[in-house]
């Protein structure tokens, strides 16, 4: 059987004398267990197999340098980890969808609408709004904040001072209501 850093000296460990002493040894040892569980993981959510290697070795680059704001008592060393290349994923999935500079579809100058299409749009538009305002004003707020401000759950929690789980309740629970509101299948 071979010996893992959790059973040499515990992966918080690694991680610690990283940020206290820019140990390599660690950092190595660190690599080696983490890089190719990163990128496993990276592929089981459909990175391809670059992506995925390219995101492993971001992670443990971020790894390197942030090793000083790891505190073992709110995570795990491989929550830790895999929370980083999670984020890292998701970030450049956003930064992949946003149009690039000379893409900008805002310069074109639109299609004219429907006479019917902009009717609808119209009356979807009231109906949307009359839903919203049927919310609670707490459900309506974390609405607005995720669908129209675009802010992720954690900003929306940080913002409102309100845990990230209550963020999460309110939302499910607005949406519920909405879909019932508008007489749309759950």
């Amino acid at each position: 059987m071979t010996d893992t850093p959790a059973s040499m000296r515990g992966l918080s460990a690694l991680i610690v004398a990283i940020a206290e002493r820019g140990d390599r040894a660690a950092f190595a040892t660190l690599f080696n267990y983490f890089a190719p569980r990163v990128k496993s993981y990276m592929l089981s959510l459909g990175a391809t197999p670059e992506m995925a290697e390219e995101l492993a070795q971001e992670t443990m680059l971020i790894v390197w340098r942030r090793a000083d704001a790891f505190d073992a008592s709110r995570a795990a060393a491989s929550t830790w980890i895999f929370t980083i290349a999670r984020n890292l994923r998701i970030d450049i999935s956003r930064r992949d969808r946003r149009p690039m500079a000379g893409d900008d579809p805002s310069l074109e100058t639109p299609a004219p609408p429907l006479q019917d299409a902009t009717m609808v749009a119209a009356q979807d538009e009231v109906r949307i709004a009359s839903a919203l305002e049927a919310l609670s004003a707490d459900q309506a707020r974390v609405v607005r904040e995720a669908f129209f401000s675009d802010k992720p759950h954690s900003e929306i929690a940080t913002d409102l001072g309100l845990p990230l789980g209550t963020v999460k309740s309110r939302l499910r629970l607005a949406m519920v209501r909405l879909r019932m509101l508008l007489g749309e299948p759950s």
